[in-house]
């Protein structure tokens, strides 16, 4: 399947956005309107921080492990993501770059590694999911990472 790559601008600098997103938990505010029931384990950031979580999308709940399993400051962070009992592998990667007039682009691509038959058969629908979901999660990260940067400066 085709990866879906989403994109936001934010005011913030690259440091900044990747140091927020480097953090697992943080996670869990911009896309907890469809991944429930946090578990975390490993280390709170960089590689091998990672999260159990229920995903809710489409009319289906299905629990998701996502593991960093790549991280290059301040410009990349990959994810592993598997889920359907190991037959949905895909990777989540984070991309930071800094804009030529100030804050940065947060870009978010899912690719599918494998993914189950009904996935493949229902390719544009999912696909069609997968990017309304994360179009709110970009306006939802900017809302928190805003958030964030101001409660760390007061």
């Amino acid at each position: 399947m085709k990866p879906v790559t989403v994109s936001i601008d934010v005011p913030q600098t690259p440091e900044q956005a990747y140091g927020f997103l480097d953090v697992m938990a943080h996670h869990q505010r911009f896309t907890d309107h469809y991944l429930t029931d946090w578990r975390y384990s490993g280390p709170a950031r960089g590689v091998g921080a990672c999260a159990t979580v229920t995903a809710a999308l489409g009319g289906t709940k299905t629990e998701v492990t996502i593991e960093v399993v790549e991280a290059e400051a301040p410009k990349r962070i990959v994810e592993r993501n598997v889920s359907a009992a190991g037959r949905r592998q895909a990777h989540g990667t984070y991309t930071i770059e800094p804009l030529r007039t100030g804050g940065t682009q947060i870009s978010f691509t899912y690719t599918w590694v494998r993914a189950p038959l009904a996935d493949r058969l229902l390719g544009p629908v999912v696909r069609a999911t997968m990017r309304r979901a994360n179009h709110t999660v970009m306006r939802r990260l900017a809302t928190e990472l805003t958030r964030h940067v101001s409660a760390a400066g007061s």
